[in-house]
């Protein structure tokens, strides 16, 4: 087993293609399969999973990546020490529900650790994508929320894919909607008063099911509902609809201004966001940095 190997892992698994990764490398894509098969045989595992729709980390190869990681991290400190080396791009990945303040964090980490290159990735993405990402080491973190009604659900996945669950905060429920809104005038709000305005909720695609909503009171019917893919269309429509979505109450002023504002919710419902990642994987350095920063961003 080499290094190189080990960096080669780490960029096939970066990209997800061999022939992607061959290019970021600058070498053929006969040898870098070459190398992989050769390391997998020495240790005896599968690194990845060969399909017709590509490759993908092994159960095993989740768990050698995170090794492997960790081992080329320690030698580029040690190059970059006694070798003035120049250390490699740095690399990182979150998913999350659409959260601002998981965003607000995010800049904070790249003002923070980021040098003259790095790659770094944020997806604002599906509940179930959420969970797969982080067991496949797509993104070493993910974001989202468990209460009662998604929790055995949520935490029967989480079991099954080895990842833990670790809150950041519990909050009680929020309808954002327009300053504009009627309702922008009231202490507090009920379901009852909601009902003649459009109810905004993020799409899960194949996986639209109640427990995996990013909203809570997901089964309740509504006269008027309309399902979107991303928050600025979200918040777009909550202005020019004066429709509301019910999220945790945390909004961000730099980034989504003065047009939208938290009302609470009255419901005995609770919203437990936290963060997930693998149960007996340390996290990188950036890793770190960036729960640190999502505590930051939350005013813990």
């Amino acid at each position: 087993m080499t290094l190189q190997q080990l960096k080669y892992v780490i960029e096939v698994a970066n990209r997800g293609s061999i022939n992607e990764a061959a290019k970021r490398l600058f070498i053929s894509q006969p040898s870098l399969s070459n190398a992989i098969k050769d390391l997998e045989e020495e240790l005896q595992i599968a690194i990845f999973e060969r399909s017709n729709k590509g490759i993908s980390l092994s159960k095993e190869g989740v768990e050698f990546l995170s090794y492997a990681r960790q081992v080329v991290e320690q030698a580029e400190l040690l190059e970059g020490r006694y070798l003035n080396a120049k250390p490699s791009p740095q690399h990182f990945s979150v998913s999350t529900q659409h959260y601002a303040f998981a965003v607000n964090a995010f800049v904070s980490l790249v003002k923070e650790y980021g040098q003259e290159e790095y790659e770094l990735t944020l997806r604002e993405t599906k509940t179930h994508e959420i969970i797969e990402d982080v067991s496949t080491l797509r993104s070493e973190i993910g974001i989202l929320y468990v209460n009662e009604f998604n929790g055995k659900v949520i935490h029967k996945l989480l079991r099954s894919a080895n990842l833990q669950f670790t809150s950041l905060f519990t909050a009680k429920p929020h309808i954002f909607i327009s300053i504009h809104n009627p309702l922008a005038q009231h202490d507090i709000v009920t379901i009852d008063q909601l009902q003649d305005y459009p109810y905004l909720s993020f799409d899960q695609g194949e996986y639209n099911s109640f427990h995996f909503a990013e909203e809570i009171l997901s089964t309740l019917s509504r006269k008027k509902s309309i399902r979107v893919s991303d928050r600025a269309t979200l918040f777009n429509l909550l202005i020019g609809l004066n429709g509301y979505t019910i999220s945790t109450g945390v909004l961000s002023k730099d980034l989504n201004g003065n047009e939208i504002i938290p009302v609470p919710l009255d419901c005995n419902e609770t919203i437990n966001v936290g963060w997930i990642a693998h149960r007996n994987v340390a996290l990188s350095k950036l890793g770190t940095a960036y729960i640190e920063a999502l505590e930051k961003a939350i005013g813990r």
